[in-house]
């Protein structure tokens, strides 16, 4: 085995690793989830006289639009990575392709500035884009977790990643909220303006924070011949990968829990300002207020698990925070009021911060000791996510538009969290054998 050239279990690197977390975090957080929900559904709803849009000769409902394209948009991220994992894993392009995701990611934000309602082919493309980046870079900045550290410190450096995107991108966030507040000082219009020119902020952040973990995270590069066969042999390191997880019960078990969750996790986390929104009425500055509060507690969430991971196990930590997942789509269904509403928040952040550094620490220590095709394991990890988000986003708006309720979609979600339960209660989280891939 050739000599590592990330140093192991380095703290400045470690750190910078996270970093990136604080680059990417403000586009999920400030665009996906809070600013551009908001935006999209006044000026589209301004510039079509109701909540009703014309798309493709059809009326459709602007929420459920935007809930088909996200959907769109995690179902193309995973055609291509699982088409690009295997080359990077050959040639050493983790990092390569990780910075051409954000890229695209950052541009596309910036991009948004030229949405202005009645343009709602780019309203829906650019988000669409922006995902794409996201999504897409996650999946090699993943794959350096087990390059960077010895599966013993996962649990609490994936922890410390949420963390610090959570704090990072909520500093931003915050400074977007007292721009918007205080238009006129910016020199804004009005508060949409100044809304529009965040989106600009958010794609310089990201692009500008990330090159800190560029700066510091390396691979060796390896000669590839750039020919014809390049994605045979990429998809050639992909299959070889899915052979080793389905001889694996602990893995291919695991994905199919961490798909069943993510359908319900990351519906939750897309939606939880539309619904706000739409079901209590509750006014877009007490919604962004409420996912300050998500974010806050989010911190404590990932530490707080993260500890109880590293003492009781992957498996005790994940089933405690599935059992509080069931109870809030539970409570989602029968809340009426803002105030019913900040305590579920409160409880969601909790258990997001949570879960999502555990199941990506979870996943990094299932896979085989010494492996060089680190970003082939995580494609197929990113990709499950991806489709859950694709099937989850699918039905939450499909209910939705049968129904016209949003509250019977939660229903839904819950059951996603119950069979997910009932999977980790019944698998070992253990790496089965230290046979490479």
């Amino acid at each position: 085995m050739k000599k590592p050239v990330l140093p192991v279990n380095s703290p400045k690197v470690i750190n910078a690793w996270c970093s990136y977390d604080i680059a990417n975090s403000a586009y999920i957080l400030s665009v996906n989830t809070v600013l551009y929900p908001i935006f999209y559904q006044q000026v589209t709803k301004d510039a079509f006289g109701s909540e009703m849009v014309p798309f493709m000769g059809m009326s459709i409902r602007n929420t459920v639009l935007y809930e088909y394209a996200i959907a769109l948009g995690y179902f193309i991220v995973i055609l291509l990575t699982l088409s690009l994992s295997g080359i990077a894993d050959m040639g050493g392009y983790r990092k390569r392709f990780m910075q051409f995701f954000t890229l695209l990611g950052s541009l596309a934000c910036i991009g948004l500035y030229g949405f202005n309602g009645a343009n709602i082919g780019l309203g829906l493309f650019l988000p669409m884009l922006a995902v794409l980046g996201f999504a897409g870079s996650l999946v090699y900045y993943n794959s350096f977790l087990p390059i960077i550290a010895t599966p013993d410190r996962h649990d609490r450096i994936s922890a410390r990643g949420f963390s610090f995107g959570y704090a990072g991108s909520m500093l931003l966030l915050i400074f977007n909220i007292f721009s918007l507040q205080n238009y006129k000082l910016f020199g804004f219009s009005d508060k949409l303006e100044a809304i529009r020119f965040s989106f600009i902020e958010v794609g310089i952040w990201w692009l500008v924070v990330s090159q800190i973990a560029f700066y510091y995270l390396r691979e060796e590069r390896k000669k590839v011949q750039l020919d014809a066969t390049i994605f045979t042999r990429g998809f050639h390191e992909i299959f070889k990968v899915l052979s080793y997880i389905k001889k694996h019960k602990a893995m291919y078990r695991f994905l199919l829990a961490f798909f069943f969750f993510s359908m319900g996790v990351q519906t939750i986390i897309i939606v939880a300002s539309l619904f706000g929104k739409a079901e209590l009425g509750i006014t877009d500055t007490k919604l962004i207020m409420t996912i300050l509060i998500i974010q806050l507690v989010a911190i404590l969430g990932a530490v707080v698990f993260g500890r109880v991971s590293s003492r009781f196990g992957n498996k005790t930590s994940l089933l405690w925070m599935l059992g509080i997942w069931v109870f809030v789509c539970f409570s989602a269904y029968s809340v009426h009021d803002e105030y019913q509403f900040y305590a579920l928040a409160a409880l969601v952040g909790l258990v997001m911060g949570g879960i999502q550094s555990q199941a990506r620490s979870t996943w990094s220590k299932l896979i085989p000791s010494g492996t060089t095709d680190t970003a082939s394991y995580f494609s197929f990890y990113d990709s499950t996510e991806k489709l859950a988000i694709v099937i989850g986003m699918l039905g939450f708006g499909i209910i939705e538009q049968l129904t016209g309720n949003m509250r019977n979609s939660t229903l839904l979600l819950s059951l996603f969290f119950i069979v997910s339960f009932v999977i980790i209660a019944v698998t070992k989280l253990k790496k089965e054998e230290p046979s490479l891939v």
